[in-house]
């Protein structure tokens, strides 16, 4: 499997669980493939991690904050649609 770059996110920004990490633990076809939302904060860990606090759509009931390795930006590019 190729390691994709993570993009660099900004709040507002609309996002999901990328492909690669969902196939990682089994859900490409669960509720969590299905989870939109929008980026309401950023914060950076030092080096090691950045966590996005999320508003997620439909009311799912998905964590409210994320490590940004594992989510995409929704639209076309490889983290977001399975291209490999």
């Amino acid at each position: 499997m190729r390691m994709y770059k993570v993009p660099n996110f900004a709040i507002g920004d609309r996002i999901a669980y990328s492909v690669q990490f969902l196939a990682s633990i089994g859900m490409k076809h669960g509720d969590m493939a299905q989870g939109r939302g929008i980026i309401t904060g950023i914060k950076s860990h030092g080096d090691t991690f950045t966590l996005a606090d999320i508003a997620w759509e439909k009311n799912a009931d998905l964590p409210e904050r994320v490590n940004v390795f594992n989510l995409a930006k929704v639209g076309p590019n490889p983290r977001f649609c399975n291209v490999d």
